[in-house]
């Protein structure tokens, strides 16, 4: 930019549009319970337009020139969130979920085993749908009742529903957290954000253990010795097998994503195969792909759009606000301060400064990952570039901690919110407690240690090469660096 953004204050008054921003987070999600995005996007606009007030006599072009450089960045994010909501509508609307319910009562599981089966079924259908709240939303009606009455503990059940839809939001290359995760990181020794298949290859580690470990211990934890066999036929009854086969697209679209990294051609191939399955196999009808009834545009391909709709102008706000902390120095500022401190000074230090710094984020941001990565990525990316750490690296730690930890505080998460008002309705159990949520959410947990792990013992650490390859050592003319 030509013009200098200068605050009266100094630097420390550019933080007021995020100050503002976490007021509305609050309010909607905290004092409202609102889990709206495109009601923070609004926080985010009237943030920008306060922060506006507060510049110096001259810097005012600099300051919208800043929002529309922060809101730039956020285009080819936007861009991928329409096209996965078209793909993650078609998977919702097809009812996979039916089907492993189906399963469950089939081979009349009950107790810890379907408790263990939910989460792991939750974490492909999340996978799948790349929605958390979504998987949320449509999994507890079907696997909550289901499970009480066939014995599960109410606790870890309900967290193995909230785990599964968080292990999808982590690792589903189609997820927002996962493409704002990358988008958000770049590389040194060529232009342009990471790729999101890579980043998911190489984090699938991680969420693989911590998921393997979670199952068991969903498993051995949660039943409560209380099984209804009778439960069977009456969910025998009102789920469809056939929806299984919906099974085949998402597995072309994953397969396609890891192997050619190119996440726009596999949701091509996965929205081409799954309308053709679902409408040979009378999942979805010709006017579940687009419609309009009394003028009011609908189907999959329009809903899905729809339904990203909010999260983009969630991101495009958020980036404008970034645009204004990069324009007037903050984040490098605050990255410097963090290599200058004890933290800095190793780059397992740098990867705990990370960990602190979006958890902390999170928290801030009423358990809302998107918004929490979109705004500490920043700093994320300017840091690990400082110690030379791959970008998949980065986006790992950002998008694993994000989803770690900091959801499941019983009062500041909107998973944990969302879990206890789903519990809600049922006569033949209590609604269960925040607090009770946040106990069961046994992945997050997991999650953590995973993590952790890896830092102290430098587990999937890897630097960024010459040409920007992940090696497990860092380049020696980058060793100055730290």
């Amino acid at each position: 930019m030509n013009k200098q953004l200068a605050f009266r204050g100094g630097r420390k008054t550019a933080l007021i549009p995020v100050i503002i921003f976490l007021f509305f987070c609050v309010l909607y999600f905290i004092v409202f319970k609102a889990f709206e995005m495109y009601a923070l996007a609004m926080g985010g606009f009237v943030a920008l337009l306060a922060g506006a007030l507060f510049v110096k006599k001259g810097s005012a072009d600099a300051y919208w020139e800043s929002v529309y450089a922060g809101a730039k960045e956020a285009i080819p994010i936007a861009v991928l969130l329409f096209i996965i909501g078209m793909f993650s509508q078609l998977i919702k609307t097809a009812n996979i979920s039916g089907g492993f319910v189906w399963i469950a009562s089939y081979v009349e599981m009950n107790g810890g085993m379907f408790t263990a089966f939910t989460f792991l079924t939750v974490c492909i259908i999340a996978t799948a749908t790349g929605s958390s709240i979504g998987t949320i939303f449509t999994c507890f009606p079907l696997f909550y009742p289901a499970g009480v009455l066939l014995g599960s503990d109410p606790v870890f059940l309900a967290g193995a529903i909230v785990s599964g839809a968080i292990f999808g939001d982590n690792l589903a290359p189609i997820s927002d957290t996962t493409i704002i995760s990358s988008g958000t990181q770049t590389y040194m020794n060529r232009t342009g954000p990471v790729d999101v298949a890579g980043c998911v290859t190489s984090r699938f580690q991680y969420s693989a253990v911590a998921g393997i470990i979670s199952f068991f211990l969903f498993w051995l934890l949660g039943g409560n010795d209380a099984t209804a066999p009778s439960a069977t036929a009456q969910f025998t009854s009102i789920v469809d097998p056939t929806s299984l086969v919906m099974l085949v697209p998402v597995a072309f679209m994953l397969v396609i994503s890891v192997k050619t990294r190119d996440i726009y051609k596999a949701i091509t191939v996965g929205l081409i195969t799954g309308t053709l399955v679902g409408l040979g196999f009378d999942l979805i009808s010709p006017s579940a792909i687009i419609n309009v009834a009394n003028g009011v545009p609908g189907g999959f391909l329009t809903d899905g759009v729809s339904a990203m709709m909010g999260t983009v102008t969630l991101i495009l706000s958020v980036y404008g606000i970034m645009g204004v902390l990069n324009g007037a120095g903050v984040i490098f500022t605050v990255t410097d301060r963090i290599l200058e401190s004890r933290l800095g000074r190793t780059v397992a230090g740098a990867e705990v400064a990370m960990m602190l710094g979006i958890t902390l984020t999170t928290l801030l941001f009423g358990g809302v990952t998107s918004a929490s990565m979109a705004t500490f990525g920043k700093v994320q990316n300017e840091l690990g570039k400082r110690v030379g750490l791959h970008p998949y690296r980065r986006a790992n730690l950002l998008d694993g901690f994000a989803n770690a930890l900091p959801v499941t505080v019983p009062f500041l998460s909107v998973f944990v919110f969302l879990g206890s008002l789903l519990t809600q309705g049922y006569d033949f159990v209590e609604p269960l407690r925040l607090t009770d949520i946040s106990k069961g959410m046994i992945y997050s947990f997991v999650l953590f240690f995973t993590l952790l792990i890896s830092i102290i013992m430098g587990w999937g650490r890897q630097y960024e090469g010459p040409s920007g390859e992940p090696v497990k050592r860092m380049p020696v003319e980058d060793l100055t660096s730290i």
